[in-house]
């Protein structure tokens, strides 16, 4: 199997060149190229010698992902892009402006195994996970179409990406390192549906990410309803782990709520999730859910949305609902990766 340049560390890229008789000094330089300049090849690497370029681009694979498709939302300048990876797959990333600095949101597979009811991503299920480098380079391209800086990073696009762990650690010390983008981890936001094994690891690694929990309904049977994944990990297992995350990493957690009308969004609902969540430091961020072609849900009523965030107000709980960005253009995860294999 080639080896993914792009995925190694600086370390271990000096260790390569070492192998290689050449200077450590040459990897910092080509590191810097991969992930500071972004080049999109060894042949750019203009103060390499011409020799090593060559022995490179025979020896390695370099991660170079190609625009397919974007959409260009003309509320609010979102933009979403549709990629093609090295093996002809697709995934989708989205490029959102804030007061804050520009945010990417990315994806960490290509298509999705979790079976959530209300998610065009995993229509079809899971083709493969996505390299290191696969998901920095979908920073590092929309950086480079958009000639504008990427300040946060959300990994909740296509994929699960606690499903594809090792390589979402790797992506994450990549992103953070200080000779490449040098993106701080608390600006680093990582989703999951809810993968407790793997949660309670990612307590252990020593992070300052944010992570995001899918919930999406407040008792078991409910969320039964809308994702496979509760028929292995019951909520009463979810809300210790999410504890534990905060005990060690003094994070608070996200929750992700999918308001799906007539399913999810009632008084009951509001009053089960204030009970659920009252112990814990942490956030709710309500989504009105995207309606999906294939999916049957619709998005409530303001009126009914508004009411649910004021019942958790009420009840102490820190909730906002998530600013729709590009709901002009295909808004939920997978859509346009969808309608583009659909043509093909």
């Amino acid at each position: 199997m080639v080896q993914d340049i792009k995925s190694l560390t600086l370390e271990e890229l000096k260790k390569e060149m070492q192998q290689m008789g050449e200077k450590p000094f040459r990897a910092k330089q080509m590191y810097q190229w991969m992930h500071q300049k972004l080049v999109r090849g060894f042949e750019e690497m203009s103060n390499l010698p011409i020799s090593l370029r060559t022995k490179c681009a025979e020896k390695y694979e370099f991660t170079a992902l190609k625009q397919v498709r974007v959409q260009k939302s003309a509320i609010d300048g979102t933009r979403k892009y549709l990629f093609e990876l090295g093996d002809g797959k697709l995934v989708e990333s989205v490029l959102m402006r804030y007061k804050h600095g520009n945010s990417v949101c990315i994806s960490s597979q290509v298509g999705c195994r979790m079976g959530c009811a209300f998610c065009a991503s995993t229509i079809g299920g899971l083709e493969r996970c996505l390299t290191p480098s696969e998901m920095l380079d979908q920073i590092y391209a929309i950086t480079l179409l958009t000639k504008e800086r990427v300040s946060h990073v959300v990994v909740m696009g296509c994929g699960e990406p606690l499903d594809n762990y090792d390589n979402l650690l790797r992506f994450l010390e990549l992103l953070k390192d200080e000779n490449g983008l040098h993106i701080s981890q608390r600006s680093v936001t990582v989703s999951t549906c809810g993968l407790v094994p793997q949660m309670r690891q990612l307590a252990k690694e020593g992070l300052q990410i944010t992570l995001a929990l899918s919930l999406h309904g407040a008792t078991d049977e409910k969320r039964r309803q809308l994702m496979p994944i509760a028929n292995q990990y019951t909520i009463a297992e979810l809300i210790e782990v999410c504890a534990y995350y905060f005990e060690k990493t003094g994070r608070r957690i996200t929750f992700e709520y999918a308001l799906v009308g007539g399913v999810n969004d009632g008084d009951e609902d509001a009053e089960a999730l204030a009970r659920l969540l009252k112990d814990l430091n942490c956030h709710v961020n309500l989504i009105p859910v995207n309606p999906v072609k294939e999916r049957n849900f619709t998005q409530p009523e303001a009126l009914y949305i508004a009411a649910f965030k004021n019942k958790l107000e009420k009840n102490g709980i820190n909730v906002t609902i998530r600013r729709e960005m590009g709901r002009d253009i295909d808004g939920a995860c997978g859509q346009l990766r969808k309608r583009q294999m659909a043509l093909q």
